[in-house]
């Protein structure tokens, strides 16, 4: 069947519950926890661990994640924030010592508090019903027995394999740097699974419930064994990173201590009949809700109509200028939440969207307040940026040594109505050095702070970085009713918006509207080092019809043209329920071929 240019394809449905994912094998591995028994807390992070083992180049345990989460009897969505802040010693004054105006994207001194190991833990904690043993057995498995490699895996091995021997002997002694393996070999983490039995080992020595041996195990992580190697290294190396020089790390045992991951409410907007909800300023998730806001009330049936693109592109924009310059901690700064997502000052905002296509960067005033943007880099005009080079982020390596990380997603709903969705990142192998007897790196998330000082997302002492990480949720008078996500830096809540309003305005279902021909803006300065901006630009899939590729550059965007199947890696999961009997639905992406979903 043929719709709008593209193939539909029907999404996978069951009963029982449904997964979804950047990888089949964690998509897998989630199925048969809810098979055995578990809930989709224990699945999702059972899944997590294995995408850490088995898509290194796009996170790790070292890294980070933002979980939404809604469970059945508690009747309410929250956040779980996985993502760690800067160290103690991290200041503007600090990395201009060091002769720098940005913070680098890779080495020692971007390193934040890794988030993720401590927010899957907390999950499993509260949520899950599952001993810590079994839900990390499957990622300890492929990392001491092996699990075949992607092909961007291998890409990545090869462009750092001279940075490692050279430079990063720790991740030399974990990844080759001269023979390398083949596309679908098996490849092991012996370090990794290494500390993960040290970690289980001091988990099963502590007297007491489930609960106990879990607290145990975010002890030995974040106060014991794992904290004081993570240490050691910070405190004694100094190696070089993407600005050609040689520079230590400011990341402490100390750090660590001092931080857990925490709940909060999440911000929702509601849409067309959805309350949808998103994670806090301290993500870019706003972005999503501000958007939305924008296009309420434009017609936008048919996203293959050129005007309507050129609204939702134009609606974009104007939230990313916002995002510049409001989004931050709200620990540290003064986001005014309550005016961004304000009718009235999206209706203002909306009347900015003219007939032709805008160069301008232009953040708006909520309540009267006065905007500040960092000053960012323009790119050269010709020069496509990293994100172009790489289209959806595969392989996250380029062949010249520019290292760019990526992302990966997980969605699962259980047979219960639990429903999570969570995007781990960080910890990517080939922008930080492995950590010598973990088996693992750490986030670089700290490139994305502005060594300026007064910006929404300036660098400070113990204060959150604005992530692009971005996980989406959607409930339905109140219940759950759609889980999904991204990887993709500043694309992904472009890509999460694509597929909402595709499978609202044009009825698709979910496997349908991750299919349909996809774009992103970089209008707006890249989140990722070095930070540029390409003002104007928007990148479309090739399967556009060339008839609105034509009439977009006659609106004055700048427009390129990517690979049929370039844009995005959604995956997502829903459910319904009529009478007595739940439906789940779940879809993955094509693009890269790697992502899977399953119901059952």
């Amino acid at each position: 069947m043929q719709q709008g240019g593209f193939t539909t394809r029907p999404e996978i449905r069951g009963t029982f519950g449904a997964a979804a994912s950047t990888h089949w094998l964690a998509s897998q591995t989630a199925m048969g926890v809810l098979e055995r028994g578990g809930n989709a807390f224990d699945a999702v992070v059972a899944g997590g661990f294995v995408l850490q083992v088995v898509e290194p180049h796009l996170n790790g345990p070292g890294g980070e994640v933002p979980i939404l989460l809604h469970e059945a009897s508690d009747d309410r969505c929250r956040v779980l924030c996985g993502q760690g802040p800067a160290p103690a010693a991290a200041t503007i004054q600090r990395l201009c010592d060091f002769g720098l105006d940005q913070m680098p994207g890779t080495g020692l001194l971007p390193a934040c508090v890794p988030g993720s190991f401590g927010a899957w833990l907390t999950l499993l904690r509260d949520y899950g019903t599952w001993p810590l043993a079994d839900v990390l057995a499957p990622a300890l498995d492929y990392a001491a027995r092996g699990y075949p490699l992607q092909p961007q895996i291998v890409n990545a091995m090869q462009a750092v394999a001279e940075l490692f021997e050279r430079h990063w002997p720790s991740s030399a002694a974990i990844y080759p740097t001269r023979t390398f393996p083949q596309a679908g070999d098996l490849f092991t983490n012996p370090e990794l699974a290494a500390t993960w039995r040290r970690l289980l080992d001091v988990a099963e020595a502590a007297n007491g419930s489930r609960e106990v041996k879990i607290e145990a195990a975010m002890a030995a992580w974040y106060e014991g064994f794992v904290a004081e190697a993570i240490d050691r290294f910070y405190r004694s190396a100094e190696l070089l990173d993407c600005t050609g020089q040689v520079h230590p790390g400011l990341l402490t045992g100390s750090d660590l201590a001092g931080w857990r991951p925490a709940y909060e409410d999440p911000l929702t907007f509601d849409y067309h009949g959805l309350t949808v909800a998103k994670c806090g300023p301290w993500s870019q998730g706003p972005l999503l809700l501000q958007t939305l806001a924008l296009l309420e009330g434009i017609d936008l049936a048919d996203l293959a109509d050129p005007r309507s693109l050129h609204s939702v592109i134009e609606a974009l924009k104007l939230a990313f200028a916002d995002r510049e310059a409001w989004y931050g901690d709200p620990d540290h700064v003064d986001v005014p939440l309550a005016g961004l997502l304000d009718r009235g000052y999206a209706a203002e905002r909306r009347a900015l969207i003219g007939e032709t296509a805008s160069m301008d960067f232009c953040p708006g005033s909520p309540g009267g307040r006065t905007p500040k943007l960092p000053r960012y880099r323009i790119a050269e005009p010709g020069n496509a940026s990293i994100a172009t080079l790489l289209g959806v982020g595969e392989p996250t390596t380029r062949a010249d040594g520019v290292r760019r990380g990526d992302t990966c997603h997980i969605d699962v709903v259980d047979r219960w109505g639990n429903m999570v969705a969570a995007t781990p990142s960080g910890g990517w192998f080939q922008s930080s050095p492995v950590v010598p007897g973990l088996g693992f790196s750490l986030t670089v998330r700290g490139q994305m702070f502005w060594l300026e000082e007064g910006l929404a997302a300036s660098l400070a002492p113990k204060k959150r970085p604005r992530t692009t990480l971005t996980p989406s949720m959607a409930l339905r008078d109140g219940k759950p009713y759609l889980a999904w996500g991204t990887p993709g830096g500043d694309q992904q809540d472009q890509w999460s918006l694509l597929l909402l309003l595709r499978h609202l305005h044009q009825g698709l279902n979910l496997q349908e509207a991750i299919d349909a021909p996809a774009f992103h803006v970089e209008h707006q300065p890249s989140s990722f080092w070095p930070r540029e901006a390409r003002p104007g630009v928007v990148v479309l899939e090739g399967r556009w019809p060339e008839a609105t590729v034509a009439e977009l550059r006659r609106l004055g965007h700048q427009v390129e043209v990517g690979g049929p199947w370039s844009e995005g890696r959604l995956s997502a999961c829903s459910q319904t329920v009529q009478g007595n009997v739940r439906t789940f639905r779940a879809a993955a992406n094509p693009r890269g071929m790697q992502g899977y979903a399953v119901g059952r």
